[in-house]
């Protein structure tokens, strides 16, 4: 949470210095790097985010009983993997794309 509030305030630094001065980037000698900086500091905040959604859900899955489940599958995932990936939801079988809400599976892999 701290690097959240870290990154928003460079954020919020970063916007203001491009609002107090020349707002053409092209033109501007600075305007390229404040542009690159705001760039990079937005995508390491949305980065940060995500991340802590993805904790967020495994504090749910911890509490209803299916963490260490794969959402796809239903098998236990191994060890490793958790040690990896803590806030993993599917087992390596069971790829899922970014940011798919993946129901938990109620019953195990048929072998």
């Amino acid at each position: 949470m701290a690097h959240i509030a870290a990154l928003t305030a460079e954020f919020d630094d970063i916007v203001a210095a491009t609002t107090d001065g020349n707002s053409d980037d092209e033109h501007d000698p600075e305007g390229s790097t404040l542009a690159f900086e705001r760039a990079r500091v937005s995508a390491l905040l949305s980065q940060e985010r995500a991340y802590l959604e993805e904790v967020e859900r495994a504090e749910d899955r911890v509490a209803d009983g299916t963490y260490g489940l794969c959402a796809a599958c239903g098998t236990a995932l191994p060890p490793e993997r958790l040690a990896a990936r803590p806030a993993a939801r599917t087992c390596v079988q069971c790829p899922t794309p970014q940011g798919s809400d993946v129901k938990p599976a109620i019953r195990p892999r048929r072998p």
